[in-house]
């Protein structure tokens, strides 16, 4: 080891090793720029999370190989690295226990580009409730985007081994869930006919019911059940992929609430009665 320290030291071993390195990265940042393009054009034509997946996987295997390439063509480094590594197991114990977590996430990730369970541009809910549109995914983590600005990022062994819940499988567009809750004397043929009509009215709303003739139409108002205090209306509203859900929810209820109101139907809401038993005194 000595011997290869002292080869190391030498001037010329030195100048070599520095060229080396800057030819190195250099060509590094060139393969991964390309890289990069090449990723781009085929996203162009085929947008799909295993394609963010593989395009990290890609550059870290050409830097990760230029490296080892490099390291050994350099017989000194080499005889340094295999006495430092090649005679203990110790250092690559601790070295495979502190990347576990690392491998873990890689290899969640290649399961989720694989098996495709969600794509770029779905709106998923995961089993705590985290929910969010997919918006990137890198060899470690799942980028969710919530509302506004605030980006959720989940590692790939998490995202892997929890329940999802996806708004957009299979599907060209998403869809929404709704609860409309009205009183017990209201007319539930107008109440339904009025809370329709608000959803079509909706900018953000489209007609992405298929009925059994193959034709898109807005989703019916069904009646659900019984609430302690109300009548459960329920509706499914349909939008595309690139409107924020929020967006669309916040939309809809405000109609919904305008039209009950503007056309008289109680929209109700909790309450207690107070009764007073104190014995009144006698007059």
């Amino acid at each position: 080891m000595i011997d290869a320290i002292n080869n190391l030291q030498k001037p010329w071993n030195i100048l070599a090793w520095a060229g080396c390195a800057v030819f190195v990265i250099v060509l590094a940042l060139v393969l991964t720029k390309l890289n990069k393009i090449v990723f781009k054009q085929v996203q162009k034509r085929h947008q799909g999370l295993h394609l963010l997946f593989f395009q990290h996987l890609v550059s870290i295997i050409i830097v990760v190989g230029l490296l080892v390439l490099t390291v050994s063509s350099f017989s000194g480094f080499q005889s340094v690295w295999q006495t430092m590594l090649g005679g203990t197991a110790i250092i690559s114990a601790v070295i495979a226990f502190a990347a576990q977590d690392v491998i873990k996430d890689i290899l969640a990730g290649m399961m989720l580009s694989v098996h495709r369970p969600f794509e770029v541009g779905h709106r998923i809910v995961l089993e705590d409730g985290t929910a969010g549109i997919v918006e990137e995914m890198t060899l470690r983590h799942v980028v969710l985007r919530g509302v506004d600005t605030t980006r959720y990022v989940i590692p790939n062994s998490q995202i892997n081994a929890k329940r999802i819940t996806n708004l957009s499988y299979q599907r060209d567009n998403r869809s929404a869930e709704f609860n409309f809750s009205i009183g017990y004397n209201s007319d539930m043929t107008l109440a339904k006919r009025v809370i329709k009509e608000a959803i079509e009215a909706s900018e953000y709303s489209i007609p992405g019911f298929i009925d059994k003739d193959g034709q898109a139409k807005y989703a019916d108002v069904y009646f659900m059940r019984f609430a302690d205090s109300a009548l459960i209306l329920h509706a499914t509203v349909y939008f595309e992929n690139c409107v924020p859900s929020e967006r669309l929810i916040d939309d809809v209820n405000v109609r919904v609430r305008e039209a009950l109101m503007a056309n008289g139907i109680e929209i109700p809401y909790n309450y207690v009665n107070v009764v007073d038993a104190t014995p009144k005194a006698e007059e």
